[in-house]
């Protein structure tokens, strides 16, 4: 493997011409050529690798090849694939990630007025072929509602959307240029590491607005689209670690008064005004640790479609609270009314859950399943939900968080809303 590219030098050299964005986002990438049988060019972290098959191409196709690739870095795809597969666990499908990322990616160029080799997969002929986009609205209206995460829930999720995007990335000639480095996702980098060497968020975050800003002065290539980018990588604190943090505080031990115990100091003030002839102090209780063991109750509405995946994780995190808090755990599936009212053992959660006959239709009332947590005294309640359905405004004495599989859930008269689509 060469130091630098001698395949893309020229490809290179003609984005400092059509498109200053990409040019300025490249010289931040490390571009080198290697030994690539199966894909022309492929990313892998914040370093790009070109084979044989470039060099073949046209100069207007390695242009927008090079583009592309060149997101791949700059949009992290690549330590956001990592998190993703560090975040779902054997759940992770590496294909669709890569044609989520790919659609987006190519539509972007493609925006942005540069040529792809064809057939090549695109962001609306995914959407239309899953029917899930609208053809009048066009990329543009697309790339602005569409991230990688998003997309990749909808592929894995939606009806037939893993099947029917695998069918269309084959009908494309889809084929892997995309790996996930090792150690590169946010999650499973060191703090003690070399930032420069890896595919930092916040050094590529300020990058991309660097390069946006010259193109935006431009006003063509990348800049001219740039505003109606979904995709653009975000500083966001997972779901996960919201959760976790909101169900610690519901189940932390705080001390209660005890109105048949004395505090301590009281005794000693009491002992010291009955010597010395003075007047007793005011009553003072003693602070007493709960001695009740913390309950988690875990809502399930089963009247809409909640993807299994969203299940899943919810379930392991809530237990995985139970079980660092020894904890109990009460499990409610409901519509209209509680269907299924039973504990769940923290240990054994994916079998039991595995062997239950879960109900699906039906409407949505929270009032019965609210009811029912309040007669359970939980140390917090969390429901996971669509919220289509009446809430109420009355406000339960302990905590509830809403889990919502979509990216932007509506918001609740009480508790803490939680996205789980991200």
């Amino acid at each position: 493997m060469s130091r630098h590219s001698r395949r893309a030098t020229a490809a290179l050299r003609a984005l400092t011409e059509v498109d200053p964005a990409l040019s300025a986002l490249a010289l931040w990438c490390r571009h080198r050529d290697a030994d690539l049988p199966d894909v022309p060019a492929e990313t892998e972290g914040s370093e790009i690798r070109y084979g044989a098959a470039f060099e073949a191409l046209a100069l207007h196709e390695q242009i927008g090849l090079a583009g592309h690739h060149v997101l791949h870095v700059s949009l992290q795809h690549s330590a956001r694939m990592a998190d993703m597969a560090l975040r779902l666990g054997e759940r992770f499908d590496a294909e669709l990630w890569q044609i989520a990322c790919d659609a987006i990616t190519n539509d972007v160029i493609l925006a942005a007025g540069h040529a792809l080799p064809r057939p090549a997969v695109t962001l609306s002929g995914l959407l239309d072929r899953l029917g899930a986009g609208n053809a009048k609205d066009g990329a543009p209206h697309a790339l602005a509602e569409w991230d990688c995460e998003r997309l990749y829930h909808l592929l894995a999720q939606a009806p037939d959307g893993a099947g029917g995007a695998r069918r269309y990335a084959q009908d494309q000639g889809l084929r892997a240029d995309l790996r996930a480095e090792e150690g590169v996702g946010s999650r499973a980098r060191g703090a003690g590491e070399d930032a420069g060497q890896e595919n930092d968020g916040a050094e590529w975050r300020t990058h991309l607005a660097r390069a946006l800003a010259l193109g935006r002065a431009a006003g063509f290539g990348l800049g001219a689209i740039s505003l109606r980018l979904a995709d653009l990588p975000r500083s966001r604190t997972p779901w996960e670690v919201v959760l976790r943090r909101l169900l610690a505080r519901a189940t932390v031990h705080r001390p209660e008064p005890n109105p048949f115990r004395p505090a301590r100091s009281w005794l000693a003030q009491t002992a010291r005004a009955l010597q010395d002839g003075g007047a007793p102090p005011p009553w003072q209780p003693r602070q007493m640790g709960l001695v009740r063991q913390p309950r988690l109750v875990l809502a399930l509405d089963c009247s809409g479609s909640i993807a299994p995946d969203a299940v899943g994780l919810l379930l392991a995190e809530v237990t995985g609270v139970t079980r660092r808090m020894q904890g109990a755990l009460h499990l409610l599936v409901f519509d209209e009314q509680i269907r299924i009212d039973r504990p769940l053992d923290p240990a054994s959660w994916q079998t039991e859950l595995r062997s239950l006959a879960l109900p699906e239709g039906g409407g949505t009332d929270f009032a019965p399943v609210l009811a029912r947590a309040a007669a359970l005294s939980p140390s917090a309640l969390v429901i996971l939900t669509d919220m289509d359905g009446p809430i109420g405004a009355c406000r339960p004495r302990f905590p509830v968080i809403w889990a919502a599989p979509q990216p932007d859930p509506p918001s609740a008269p009480f508790g803490r809303v939680l996205s789980l689509a991200r």
